[in-house]
């Protein structure tokens, strides 16, 4: 038998997970693994199919190789966060990690996020209370345990953690600078401007909480002192803040300074922050830039996948069975409803991974039948030979009145909504209850535009758009709306 070389084969691993060659380099691994009965070649075999979202495959490397290696902190933690990823029980399986190596922030997360998800989010909770508690520095403990609040339906207690913490540590950067975040992410701007008095007071650097006081300002409608603080930033209106100072300019309907700063972002590291901007400049600008980046309303396209999945009230189950959650994350866009955590098509259940076989075919499909590739275009530049992966995918269920407000996902490159379940009137009843709109922008800036399209929802339907494209839906009365949502990932 010849001599495997575990190192090469190591680094070849990790040069496919680098390039995006992971099926290549499974060829040679995965026989490897097996016939050198090697913990490191099992793990790498492992971090390969869950790059290729094959995680029942994954799950079965990932166990070999903790079977060869029980004692190996790394691959129990790939092994519990493949499991909490596939849809698994990953409690035990992070509890070992963390008896490995108690002191690990990522694999406490990951256990938070697995009691969540069995329904023990009061549990996960307690547990995560005490150890911020423990170690009140802790930032990214802060944060989960806020967001996790605002998914019990407490949202109003996202910040308690942080505000206990400055309690003990009234001039901490770093907590009050997670504490402002945390209160911006959900969106009440009038407790942003207090926190940020509180902040100045405890001599926090104007640098630090300048720019917080400049969005709560134009956020809360207060031109003129928005007006001041922008020209303060100066220079630090670049980058994210560029965003909201935009906002502020599109709000105030000075149009043509927008544009010229939508013009010297496009240029930048952060241009996907200001595509949704420049959609909606251009039009109230009467720009053909519009028409260009709209491409003739040519980037939207609808599919019905009913003849390729599986019963749709079997598929309803189970995306039901995952709503777990009695609130919304502070930054999503769902009002009068919940949304799933973790990625929704990494799950192993065969009615999910018969809907995302059916989605990648959609995909493929929408991707040639594209206009021509135009090296500018957010969307039209990107090649379109590589395999479609995904950034994110998640189930939303809405209720009475739900709908979901104006947004966009700037991590992605094509976004989504797929109809799972309907409320019964939704289908010609006006105004359109539960229709999907896009291109309107966020009601918030108070900007006299409409949609340029509106998508009629139908049980079994697709439909594919640009992420860069404002989206939202219109509230239904009564009933339940289902639909399965992702973002294909920009290809490199």
């Amino acid at each position: 038998m010849a001599t495997i070389d575990s190192e090469r084969l190591q680094d070849l691993a990790r040069d496919a997970l680098a390039k995006g060659t992971e099926e290549a380099a499974l060829l040679e691994l995965a026989p490897a693994a097996e016939a050198a009965r090697s913990a490191r070649l099992w793990q790498f075999t492992g971090l390969l199919q869950r790059s290729l979202d094959r995680h029942a495959d994954a799950l079965r490397s990932f166990s070999a190789a903790a079977r060869l290696a029980p004692d190996d902190v790394s691959i129990a933690q790939g092994l519990a966060r493949v499991g909490l990823e596939a849809g698994v029980d990953a409690v035990p399986l992070f509890e070992r990690a963390l008896q490995l190596d108690p002191s690990s922030g990522s694999s406490l997360l990951g256990l938070v996020a697995s009691k969540f998800s069995t329904g023990r989010g009061a549990e996960a909770e307690a547990q995560l209370d005490l150890v911020v508690g423990r170690s009140p520095t802790w930032i990214d403990g802060h944060v989960q345990l806020g967001q996790l609040r605002s998914m019990l339906g407490r949202p109003e207690q996202a910040t308690l953690s942080i505000e206990r913490a400055l309690f003990d540590r009234p001039g901490d950067e770093a907590l009050w600078t997670a504490l402002l975040n945390l209160t911006l992410a959900g969106g009440d701007f009038a407790s942003l401007d207090e926190k940020v008095a509180r902040g100045r007071s405890a001599r926090l650097p104007e640098a630090t909480i300048m720019p917080f006081e400049a969005v709560a300002a134009t956020e809360l409608g207060e031109m003129n002192r928005a007006d001041r603080l922008f020209e303060g930033l100066g220079q630090n209106t670049r980058g994210a803040m560029a965003v909201w100072h935009v906002r502020h300019l599109l709000r105030a309907e000075r149009i043509e300074q927008s544009l010229a700063l939508i013009d010297r972002e496009l240029e930048g590291e952060r241009s996907a922050d200001l595509w949704p901007y420049a959609s909606i400049a251009w039009r109230l600008a009467g720009d053909p830039r519009s028409n260009w980046l709209e491409a003739g309303g040519k980037l939207v396209s609808t599919f019905d996948l009913t003849a390729q999945l599986p019963p749709l009230d079997r598929l309803s189950d189970v995306l039901r069975s995952l709503h777990v959650a009695s609130g919304q994350y502070l930054d999503q866009s769902v009002r009068g409803g919940t949304q799933t955590d973790g990625p929704l098509l990494s799950r192993i259940e065969p009615e999910i991974q018969r809907l995302r076989a059916a989605i990648v075919g959609a995909v493929e499909d929408y991707r040639a039948n594209l206009p021509a590739i135009d090296p500018k275009h957010p969307t039209l530049s990107r090649r379109r030979d590589a395999r479609i992966r995904f950034s994110g995918s998640w189930s939303v269920r809405l209720r009475t009145e739900g709908h979901h407000v104006a947004h966009v996902h700037p991590q992605g490159w094509i976004s989504s909504a797929f109809y799972a379940a309907l409320p019964e009137g939704t289908k010609g009843d006006l105004p359109n209850p539960g229709w999907l709109k896009l291109g309107e922008p966020p009601t918030a800036l108070g900007l006299r535009l409409g949609e340029t399209q509106l998508v009629e929802p139908e049980v079994g339907r697709l439909v594919l758009f640009p992420s860069w494209m404002w989206h939202g839906t219109v509230p239904f009365a009564a009933g339940e709306r289902l639909t399965a949502a992702f973002d294909v990932r920009q290809p490199s």
